[in-house]
Formats: C-alpha cells, structure tokens, sequence
C-alpha cells in the first residue's frame, strides 16, 4: 500500500471513531458529498485538503502522520514462542482473536464464558506477548497487523490445518456457504504468478475490510470464515488413471 494510501486508510478510521461522515466532512470543506467521496476513493488528497480535514479531527499533520506510521508498524508476523504461547491455552487464543477483530472488553465477557477478572488478565498476558499494548480501563492498542501471517510450518499452521480447517470444509448441517467455489487447471508460471497476486490482494483487502469493520458494534458484524488457498495437486482418482511408463 502506498504512503498516501495509507494516510487515507487511517483518516477513514478516525472518522469513523469520530462518528464522522463523508456528508460532514463535505459541509466542512464546502464541497459536494460526490467530490469528497471521488478525492477518498483516488487518494487524490492536496496537502491544503489534508490539514483542513485534520482540522476537523481537532488534530494536526503531525499527529495524522505518525497515527500513519505506528499503524504500518504493527507485526505482520508472531515469533514460534509467541505461537506456542497462544496455542498453550484455548482461552488465550480465543481473546488474541477477538482483540485482531476489535472486541471491545464488555463484548468479549458478554459473549463467551469468561468472567471479567479472568478476561483482565488474559488481556496482560496478550500485552507481555506484544499482541496487544494494554491502556487504562481494559482498553488497548493492537499491536499486530490485520492481515499478519502464520510462520510457514509453524505450530498456528498446524493447528489451522489440524482443528480449523478440517472442520470449516465439513460444515454443520445448518450451515451454508455464502460462496465456494473450486477451479483446476493447468497454468504457466506467468498465470501462476498472476494468480498469486491477485490473491495476496484480496487478502489484504479482505484484512482492510476487517480493519475497517473493528468500529462497528459486535450486534452489526457477522462471524465469518475465509479459506483461499492454491497449490500444485492432482486428485488421486487421475493419478491412478495415469498411463505408467
């Protein structure tokens, strides 16, 4: 993501923290709702357009900047003993995943059987593996990035391919899929790399939307589950058809 990109990214989320529409930043800066949507959507910002919006946050350039950057250095990746920590205890894992999408500390007691104490100090150990910075009032600053990955073969990984994703392939007979779909083919490297590409972007666009989502109240958000995955493979029922040499 580019810088400018990035600046935009974290404005929306101020103005949603702000409660803030595009509606109101237009009657703000005297433009039309259209023209400010268009200037969000192209990253067409002017410096002048910048500091006039961060007038409106009660904050300056400087300040807008830096949000910026401790944003772009969150972790995109947790060390094995971070992994093997998280994985020590269900419960630790469960509130590192709600904190990655956002819980507020009365939802996560309000949903699953943990009691306020016991949530307080799941949130310290999160804060001592630097998942989290801890702040006063169960509040805290997430300290790792939304679309983070997995340590390749790492003990996460396993555990996915292990627990996870076994049982998201094999559905509950009141469950649906909003979407699945499985394509094979064969592919020159140029397709493979393209491919590849265009998956890593929807990742992250999927991570943004997430991001982007963490704002809204638990009530207005749905429990999703996004698999995508590619790799060199042949159903065994051809391979048994294959002419031996």
């Amino acid at each position: 993501m580019s810088q400018i990109a990035q600046i935009s990214h974290t404005l929306k989320q101020l103005l949603r923290q702000h409660q803030l529409t595009y509606k109101d930043v237009a009657s703000f800066l005297g433009m039309s709702e259209a023209n400010v949507k268009r200037i969000f959507s192209t990253n067409s910002f002017t410096l002048d357009k910048l500091e006039q919006i961060c007038d409106m946050l009660n904050m300056n350039l400087s300040d807008l900047f830096i949000i910026t950057q401790k944003k772009t250095e969150q972790l995109s990746q947790l060390t094995k003993e971070q992994e093997l920590e998280l994985l020590s205890d269900p419960k630790l894992l469960l509130t590192a995943v709600c904190v990655r999408d956002g819980w507020m500390f009365d939802e996560l007691i309000g949903h699953y059987d943990i009691d306020k104490h016991e949530c307080i100090r799941l949130l310290a150990r999160l804060d001592k593996l630097k998942v989290i910075d801890l702040l006063p009032n169960n509040h805290y600053k997430l300290l790792i990035a939304q679309d983070f990955r997995w340590i390749p073969g790492g003990p996460l990984e396993k555990f996915m391919e292990q627990e996870v994703m076994v049982k998201f392939m094999a559905p509950k007979q009141d469950e649906k899929w909003n979407f699945r779909f499985y394509l094979r083919g064969r592919y020159s490297q140029t397709s493979i790399d393209i491919i590849e590409r265009k998956l890593n972007q929807l990742t992250k666009e999927a991570a943004d939307l997430n991001n982007e989502d963490a704002d809204l109240p638990l009530s207005q958000r749905q429990h999703m589950g996004l698999l995508m995955a590619m790799r060199p493979w042949e159903p065994s029922l051809f391979e048994q058809m294959r002419r031996k040499s």
